[in-house]
């Protein structure tokens, strides 16, 4: 089980705002690039649970994540989460033809999961989004600053997973409020936005 933090911002000077605070303890840029997959008869989809491909211009490989059953209250996910690194070749096969999954389910322990816990006979592509994610270690937190670039609009956004949420997500808000930063809590997923193929306006107060 994936738990995580996950607080919304409302624009690019809010997140400007945020990595120019943070800007001390940064560690890390991930330049991502996220590819989406489902049975081929909606076999993961039907079960609330999506494939997913993520590269990265900062790793050489690529990592292939199962989630499902993801739920986000007070602005605190939890999914059910199962990820491994898979060779780059592989991934590039299976995004340019879906099908190749389930020939390439011997080389993935999450791949083959996909295709016989859920008895999908085929997958397809859903298509994915960019990301460009900042990673700090702040207070013992490791927090992810993203851009997510969907193509019909960008999303700013704090992620940070944690075993104690409520106090991780306490310790973030503290920071924003004591320097006048705008946010809300994530009420959806970015894959949830991605599918709907729309930017949810952002809650103004």
């Amino acid at each position: 089980m994936e738990v995580e933090v996950k607080l919304r911002l409302p624009d690019a000077v809010a997140h400007r705002h945020v990595t120019t605070l943070l800007s001390p303890f940064h560690v890390a840029t991930h330049r991502q690039e996220n590819h989406f997959f489902d049975g081929s008869s909606g076999e993961l989809s039907s079960r609330r649970a999506t494939l997913r491909l993520r590269f990265s211009d900062n790793d050489p490989l690529c990592v292939v994540t199962l989630k499902a059953k993801a739920v986000i209250v007070d602005g605190v996910s939890r999914v059910e989460e199962d990820e491994e690194p898979l060779d780059p070749s592989i991934g590039r096969d299976c995004v340019a033809e879906p099908e190749k999954i389930l020939s390439s389910a011997a080389e993935s322990r999450v791949l083959r999961r996909a295709k016989e816990e859920f008895g999908a006979l085929g997958f397809v592509g859903l298509g994915g989004f960019r990301n460009v994610r900042e990673v700090y270690e702040w207070k013992g937190l490791k927090l992810e600053v993203d851009e997510t670039d969907f193509g019909f609009g960008t999303l700013y956004e704090i992620e940070c997973e944690s075993s104690d949420p409520e106090e991780a997500k306490k310790l973030i808000e503290e920071l924003l409020k004591d320097n006048g930063i705008d946010y809300s809590y994530s009420v959806t997923s970015k894959f949830a936005i991605f599918r709907s193929g729309n930017l949810p306006g952002y809650p103004r107060q």
